[in-house]
């Protein structure tokens, strides 16, 4: 028995195909998924509460007391440490003044959505405010860059006066011991070794209060520079949210996504077979023929003849077609029509196919309706129902008859059309009740006479 040349399967490497054929078969899914997502752009842009956002921006330089400074590297150019200047722009402090100031000038709300930034390789700190009102952010935005400078400043100002309470304190203490070691040197006699200690230990001290004394002169001196504005915030025009062009992005791509994920899992709950691709996609069985469209009247097929009764309503093409299928795979054996057991065809279209292949070509073909159909048969073919037959029931029935040693040629795709207009095979009613199986509990009838 020679079989067909296999139909090529699609493997692993077909990915884009495989997509453009998954959207291609659930497009109304994805259609739906995105209309979703660009009406939810379109409403959030409608009906969100717009907010503007407000920006000063504060040049920040070192104080000349005491500053935290950072490693250079490329992101941080500056000897500032601005990222921990960011963070006390942010903090409860610089927070508490601010509204006190804002309160002062009208503007005292809840605590504002207040955002502080680093421009890279920069000394500049960006202190922008988000509120819904234009005015109110820009306020808020002045507010907090002038009470991080005034805090800054006032930090500054706090360190200088503690060193320089320290330094008169040193200096203080270092008079002292000068005054003492002077008292008990003119007790010492000269040329001693006790006489040359203590002028050591004085000279030490001159030392230490001439350097005492040029710190503290350095420290006097210092003017405190927490830094200025450079960018005062001015009132926003347009609202920075909702930003029409983000949301429907945004909105086109979370429904492109979900319709993506709806297609994949409806393609892969939905087994059923509705075209001949569908089984061939999912059963990996070759589509030998397909009877899906309005049947009409049967010229002759392969030189039989003009058919009529069991032949008349079956397409001349796709007659033709599976019968040189079934020929070229199975020319001397027995071909069986076989349908899935959970979705069977009519047994009477299944005998008036039988008859009608055997009519139109030299082959044996077996309708099933014999109990000794399956262990007869060479070779079978798969009948299947338009949009009854699932994927699962084509895979069980394969099974059942590669146990029974039968070999699966492909598949014949039969159409509802055919189904709704095939006419009844008639038949005797005792030749009827004997042809069907027999179920349990179910007494055989008796042959009338």
């Amino acid at each position: 028995m020679r079989l067909p040349q296999d139909i090529a399967t699609r493997t692993s490497s077909d990915a884009l195909s495989d997509c453009l054929g998954l959207l291609r078969r659930r497009w109304a899914i994805l259609l739906l998924c995105l209309a979703a997502g660009f009406t939810g752009g379109v409403a959030i842009t409608r009906f969100a509460t717009p907010a503007f956002t407000a920006t000063a921006q504060v040049l920040v330089t070192p104080t000349g007391v005491q500053d935290q400074f950072n490693q250079l590297s490329n992101r941080q150019r500056e000897p500032l440490n601005l990222d921990t200047e960011s963070q006390i722009a942010q903090s409860t402090v610089v927070t508490e003044q601010a509204m006190r100031t804002l309160g002062t000038a009208g503007h005292a709300s809840e605590p504002p959505l207040i955002d502080v930034s680093v421009p890279p390789n920069s000394a500049v700190l960006s202190i922008s405010a988000t509120t819904p009102w234009p005015e109110t952010a820009a306020a808020q935005a002045n507010a907090f860059a002038q009470a991080y400078l005034s805090h800054r400043a006032a930090t500054a100002t706090e360190t200088l006066n503690a060193q320089l309470k320290a330094l008169m304190s040193k200096r203080r203490q270092v008079l002292g011991s000068l005054a003492r070691g002077a008292t008990a040197l003119a007790d010492i006699p000269r040329g001693s070794a006790e006489h040359s200690l203590a002028t050591g230990e004085q000279a030490t001290r001159s030392r230490q209060l001439r350097a005492v004394t040029l710190r503290y002169d350095e420290l006097k001196t210092v003017v405190v520079t927490p830094g200025k504005l450079i960018g005062g915030a001015s009132v926003p025009e347009a609202p920075s949210f909702p930003s029409l062009p983000l949301n429907l992005g945004s909105g086109l791509m979370i429904g492109l996504l979900t319709g993506a994920a709806a297609a994949t899992l409806r393609d892969r709950l939905d087994t059923r077979l509705r075209s001949a691709a569908d089984v061939e996609r999912l059963t990996s069985l070759p589509v030998l023929t397909s009877f899906t469209g309005r049947p009409g009247p049967s010229p002759d097929i392969l030189g039989a003849g003009p058919v009529s009764g069991a032949l008349a309503g079956f397409p001349a093409g796709p007659m033709s077609e599976l019968a040189s299928w079934l020929v070229a795979a199975c020319p001397s054996g027995h071909i069986l029509l076989y349908t899935p057991p959970r979705a069977p065809a009519p047994a009477p279209l299944v005998d008036s196919l039988a008859e009608a292949l055997g009519r139109s070509a030299p082959l044996s073909v077996l309708g099933g309706s014999d109990v000794g159909d399956l262990a007869r048969a060479d070779a079978a073919v798969l009948l299947v129902t338009q949009h009854v037959t699932r994927s699962t029931d084509v895979t069980a029935a394969t099974r059942h008859l590669t146990r029974h040693k039968v070999t699966v040629i492909g598949t014949v795709l039969i159409g509802a059309d055919l189904l709704a207009s095939r006419p009844p095979v008639r038949t005797s009613r005792a030749a009827t009740d004997w042809a069907r199986p027999v179920h349990h509990n179910e007494k055989i009838p008796k042959a009338r006479v």
